[in-house]
């Protein structure tokens, strides 16, 4: 495809007419198509830009700028795209080429400059302007810039496609007092008449995305590591809690960073190092070269945080981290190959948490980190492929999700196997210097490690990595005589009419209650019979991801399912349980294993898990199960024995941590009213929990979690919340949040009417934590008529939100619901789709509702 087009746009530049409609600017469409994208990678070269921007005290008065852009043109014979829409809010006040004024012409998103304004060769473009808000994030009294996928030309003018790399200086012009950062380092800082004028080095060569800065009222945290100065910039008001996070985090990064150029062989190329950490932050990080961005309580963690919590923290440090060698230094040629830099950054994250955690089962870490989030968009009808095509980057943000954060981990470990782990290094080693402050492609990396293998990649990259879906593994296991006749396990794609074949090594477990054994098996093919286990005695249950490594939709044999669903807590390895959980999971959800015995076994099981990260699993699906599948009269005739067998895995806990995801399960399924009025004196501070503290975030989603319940005196309580919420930004977040919280059904009415007014979804954190409580299982039948308008806006939602809120827009929308009417709405508003509309949104929808068709018993369409 790209061949094709960059013979069509070599052919373009050899037109001489003047006439701008043969030129290839008459193709310019809305966003940045590859089609531009390949005709100006062509042109453009040697990319510098200039920008200085005047940030006023008031968040309401626009943002004033200029940026030079000095490039060198290989042709000069066609108008030249820039990308600038501001929606509404920008304008342009002038445009010189060459230090001459010139007229441009301002068609769908782009500013063409004349081809008579251009020379082949060195050419500068100055603009004044003045900036568009919405990548900007403005606040109060701060703001900081989210620009990925496509979103720079937003807010200023540019060239804004990931394969036309530029170095950059910036200048800040910002109320005196506030403190700022960039990509480069600061080399001046003057202030006078209540401003302050910071000027940034120049970067080395980025992209536009990862182009970033950030201004306000901060605190500016400062350490040494390594012999390498960290800045840490935040928002925190609480001294206590910046004190317990504050070395953790530098030691965090420094570790991760000396880790990745061991690993690489390259040192650390972008020169400083600062992290901010941005209140109610739309991604869990950003990996600017220089000034990565952080969801500010994902790092500044509270005093009851879990295990799970603190190795999410490390290995979102370490995930960004490693962005600055894949996705940074080497960058994707076009967002088709975005998952690459995803990818990457996920599985050496894996790698580097492994020595700062030496007590943590680390095979069980991934399992639940990347299996169970994995599987629930490629179980789904919505499911894609992990290399997805993209024609335009105002699509780009569609091609995020568990398939790229999380199931792309997992078969780049199967890749790893397959060529060898040193000659898997020895390979990416290559790939980055070869690539170094440039652009490449998957293809580029397949071809470097093919050399390495005799196995084909090229066939097993088409099946695991530009294929949706997964394989379907199921057990074929006769015994006759005390001992095993034959063990086999057939493989099948779920989607006939393709009849892909998928190839994987795996490792299965067989076993019962006094131990497991591990056998190696190769699946290939449509059947696979394991020799290995011929003539072994029977076994309790045969489990074919028993090493934490096999993925599918696995379905077990009779007496194996039996067996786990009975006595899975008897299993004495803790990885070999893991798997079993995420195995009877899925047999709850492809109905071979009812909901309420699922429950019962993780009732039985709490008191007897030993491991923090299965018990974390057992209570997330635990509480899934509840509110999603159990029927009814059985979720009220088990709420006691729930909510019991959580008060006393509370009680019993050894650890911070543990009481901690204990009290945060029990707190989200509490319904009945000794619970309830528990949870209220310990939110009123009338009774605490021995060996747990509460830190304010505990203490707003309790007021919530009681809100919406309805406690008594739950109007006086939230209130009072309000007023004792010290943190600004986490008071905002609560008082955004109260109207959807509200039994007034009209109140609420309002509130979810104002959420199609885009400037009230600029906190998209906020906006998903109200939604979820509009929806919440409790409040479900009433809100079933906010389905039908969720989904017509999520076009909407797409258009002028960041890359992760149509996903996380329709799952907090579909939250609590599993009747069959919300089934029908969401399939009726499906089938109506008409066929302009954008494949990817369709797919989200399928998986964000795949939960409600199955808790409401329709068939599941693929």
């Amino acid at each position: 495809m790209r061949v094709l087009l960059l013979a069509s746009s070599l052919l373009l530049l050899t037109a001489t007419t003047a006439d701008i409609g043969a030129q290839p600017g008459d193709s310019v469409t809305p966003g940045v198509s590859e089609a531009l994208a390949t005709e100006r990678a062509v042109r453009v070269s040697q990319l510098r830009y200039d920008l200085s921007l005047r940030i006023p005290a008031t968040r309401s008065d626009r943002i004033s700028g200029r940026i030079t852009i000095a490039f060198a043109l290989s042709t000069a014979a066609a108008p030249l795209a820039l990308d600038f829409e501001p929606n509404g809010m920008g304008e342009v006040r002038g445009v010189t080429v060459g230090g001459a004024a010139v007229t441009v012409d301002r068609r769908n998103g782009h500013l063409m400059l004349p081809a008579t304004a251009l020379r082949a060769g060195p050419n500068v473009v100055a603009i004044d302007f003045d900036a568009g808000d919405a990548p900007l994030n403005r606040n109060d009294d701060f703001l900081y810039t989210i620009l990925v996928p496509a979103r720079a030309h937003e807010a200023f003018p540019c060239f804004d496609q990931p394969d036309l790399k530029a170095r950059w200086t910036l200048a800040l012009d910002v109320p005196e007092g506030w403190q700022t950062l960039a990509n480069g380092a600061e080399t001046a800082h003057q202030s006078s008449n209540g401003r302050s004028q910071i000027r940034f080095a120049e970067t080395q060569p980025i992209s536009t995305y990862l182009f970033a800065f950030a201004a306000g009222n901060f605190s500016v945290e400062e350490a040494q590591r390594n012999g390498r100065t960290f800045r840490m910039i935040h928002r925190e008001t609480d001294a206590r809690k910046v004190a317990r996070n504050r070395d953790a985090l530098f030691d965090l990064h420094a570790a991760a960073l000396d880790w990745m150029e061991r690993y690489t062989g390259i040192p650390y190329p972008f020169g400083k190092f600062d992290f901010f950490l941005v209140p109610a932050f739309q991604f869990g990080g950003m990996e600017h070269p220089g000034a990565v961005f952080y969801n500010a309580s994902g790092l500044m963690l509270d005093e009851s945080a879990t295990q799970n919590q603190l190795l999410e923290r490390a290995s979102t440090i370490s995930h960004e981290t490693a962005h600055m060698w894949f996705g940074d230094l080497v960058t994707m040629q076009w967002f088709t190959d975005v998952w690459m830099k995803e990818v990457f950054a996920n599985f050496m994250a894996a790698k580097i948490v492994n020595p700062s955690f030496p007590t943590v089962n680390h095979d069980l870490r991934f399992l639940h980190a990347y299996y169970p989030p994995a599987y629930d968009v490629d179980r789904t009808g919505g499911s894609n492929a992990i290399r997805q095509p993209l024609d335009n980057l105002n699509e780009a943000g569609t091609l995020y999700g568990a398939i790229i954060y999380q199931k792309a981990p997992i078969v780049m470990r199967l890749l790893e196997t397959i060529v060898g782990a040193d000659a898997f290094r020895d390979g990416l080693r290559e790939y980055l210097g070869a690539h170094k402050f440039g652009n490449a492609s998957w293809p580029d990396l397949i071809a470097v490690l093919d050399t390495r293998t005799p196995e084909d990649l090229v066939t097993w990259s088409h099946a695991w990595v530009e294929e949706e879906g997964r394989p379907i593994i199921t057990t074929d296991l006769a015994v006759a005589n005390g001992r095993i006749e034959r063990l086999a396990f057939t493989t099948r794609d779920p989607s006939p009419r393709r009849g892909l074949t998928w190839t994987e090594d795996i490792q299965v477990a067989i076993g019962d209650a006094s131990g497991t054994t591990m056998i190696p098996v190769h699946l290939t093919g449509t059947r696979t019979e394991v020799p290995a286990a011929r003539g072994l005695p029977a076994p309790a249950f045969v489990l074919p991801n028993g090493g934490g490594i096999a993925y599918g939709e696995l379905h077990l044999d009779r007496q194996s399912l039996a067996w786990l669903a009975e006595r899975l807590p008897d299993i004495p390895d803790a990885l070999t349980r893991g798997c079993a959980w995420v195995t009877l999971w899925d047999a709850v959800l492809t109905g071979e294993l009812p909901p309420e015995r699922f429950a019962d076994l993780v009732l039985k099981a709490l008191p007897r898990e030993g491991d923090e990260l299965n018990i974390q699993r057992m209570l997330s699906d635990l509480e899934q199960d509840y509110w999603k599948f159990m029927p009814d009269g059985l979720r009220t005739s088990r709420a006691n024995a729930v909510e019991q067998t959580l008060r006393d895995g509370l009680s019993k806990a050894a650890s911070q941590s543990l009481k901690g995801a204990y009290f945060s399960a029990l707190r989200d399924v509490a319904v009945t009213p000794p619970t309830l009025g528990w949870l209220t004196r310990i939110w009123s501070g009338e009774e605490s929990i021995v060996g747990l503290t509460l830190a304010e975030t505990d203490f707003i989603v309790l007021a919530q979690e009681l809100a919406v319940r309805e406690v008594p005196g739950w109007r006086t309580l939230l209130q009072q919340q309000v007023d004792r919420t010290r943190n600004p930004d986490r008071k905002a977040r609560l008082q955004f949040a109260i109207p959807a919280l509200s039994s007034d059904v009209s109140e609420r009415d309002r509130f979810f009417a104002s959420l199609a007014d885009v400037n009230n979804r600029r906190h998209e954190p906020w906006v998903l934590d109200a939604v979820r409580y509009l929806h919440h299982p409790l409040r479900a039948p009433a809100s079933l008529k906010y389905i039908q308008p969720s989904l017509s806006l999520l076009q909407e939602i797409q258009r002028s939100g960041d890359i992760f809120f149509p996903k996380r827009w329709m799952d907090a929308t579909l939250s609590g619901h599993r009747s069959p009417e919300a089934a029908g709405l969401v399939r009726t508003f499906v089938d109506r789709l008409p066929l302009t509309y954008p494949d990817r949104l369709r797919r989200i929808i399928l998986s964000s509702a795949d939960d409600v068709f199955r808790a409401s018993g329709e068939r599941v369409r693929q």
